[in-house]
């Protein structure tokens, strides 16, 4: 089990899901109509290491982050 959390404005409570690759916790975020529109703009971080490959093997217990672009001033 990983733990999907995410950052900034997208807004959403922190998820658990079974999956080995972030291509399988792509796929399954994209099935969420709230999330999916985020993901293109995101930046990708597992266990605070910002990863960018989706065959990145993950393992129980991993916090993947998703984090929008941002801006500042």
């Amino acid at each position: 089990m990983i733990k999907v959390e995410f950052l900034g404005p997208i807004g959403k409570a922190p998820v658990e899901m079974e999956a080995k690759t972030l291509a399988d916790v792509s796929a399954k975020l994209k099935e969420d109509e709230t999330i999916a529109p985020w993901l293109s703009k995101c930046a990708v971080a597992v266990n605070d290491t910002m990863v960018k490959e989706l065959d990145f093997v993950l393992k129980s217990g991993d916090r993947v982050s998703i984090l929008p672009p941002v801006c500042g001033g």
